[in-house]
């Protein structure tokens, strides 16, 4: 069963004698809209933003441990 440009047309029309002119206009807008939001958060995602902060409270600012902080240990174990 192919679909040609006869039966494409008979279904724009009758989707257009079902929904009115106006509906459709208003339809595609919101489309066009949704795919302009989706476009924009997709390209806000691939900009790098500023590198966060990262703060270790065992480690002083030269990279190395801090000698006044307690040392700790993992004593959990698993069963």
């Amino acid at each position: 069963m192919n679909i040609g440009p006869f039966q494409i047309l008979i279904i724009a029309v009758i989707i257009l004698v079902l929904f009115g002119r106006g509906r459709i206009s208003e339809m595609m807008g919101d489309f066009g809209k949704g795919v302009k939001s989706f476009r924009k958060g997709i390209s806000e995602d691939d900009t790098p933003s500023a590198p966060t902060a990262r703060i270790d409270a065992a480690k002083n600012g030269n990279g190395q441990a801090d000698p006044n902080q307690p040392k700790t240990t993992d004593n959990s174990t698993s069963n």
